[in-house]
């Protein structure tokens, strides 16, 4: 690819497996209406699986942190409709954030059913892994629902592993980044907040 033609970083261009080209990059605040408009159109339990209850529409302070990220501690991927910020429609948002006083990220991921079942997910928390290490965290993590047999299916192939959960229909899944030894270990690293969507 030529300079002139290459893409900015964290910017992918994808073909789907039903030929539907999209664009995987860092979310914008021009995203903000396109999301909120594209909410009601999710499935209730794509919605559920993503925010572990049922949410009708997204919060304007859900949706200013999504599209607002701090670039020191969260990084958000979308997989958008090759249009401009704000004209695109997003079909999946991948989120990964670093837990206060730790080392250690938080991670969610939503796919709608549009562009589901074509390694989209599998792409986005590969970008997330690459992003915490880039970060040099000591891990990756997050609450998955016991009934979302396919995003536990990816993440173990992934090499996350479980961990025991309080919550009962909540599995924890854990990536570790740091070599073991290597750890960081600051206050408060052990107990780990629950996932907030």
């Amino acid at each position: 690819m030529s300079a002139r033609n290459r893409l900015p970083p964290w910017h992918e261009q994808l073909r789907l497996a039903n030929g539907r080209e999209i664009l995987i990059r860092p979310i914008r605040a021009d995203d903000a209406e396109p999301l909120r408009a594209s909410f009601p159109l999710l499935q209730p339990e794509e919605v559920r699986q993503r925010f572990l209850h049922a949410v009708k529409e997204l919060s304007p302070e859900t949706v200013r942190r999504l599209t607002q990220p701090q670039p020191r501690t969260e990084f958000v991927l979308v997989a958008a409709e090759p249009l401009p910020p704000g004209e695109a429609l997003v079909g999946a948002v991948a989120r990964a954030a670093i837990t206060p006083g730790t080392r250690d990220a938080e991670f969610a991921i939503l796919v709608s059913h549009y562009v589901a079942g074509m390694g989209l997910g599998r792409h986005l928390m590969r970008r997330l892994v690459r992003w915490a290490k880039g970060k040099k965290l000591d891990s990756l993590w997050g609450d998955v629902l016991e009934s979302n047999q396919p995003m536990l299916s990816l993440l173990k192939s992934l090499d996350f592993r479980r961990e025991a959960s309080d919550t009962p229909g909540l599995v924890r899944v854990v990536l570790d980044l740091a070599p073991a030894g290597g750890r960081g270990t600051p206050a408060g690293r052990e107990e780990r907040p629950r996932s907030s969507g």
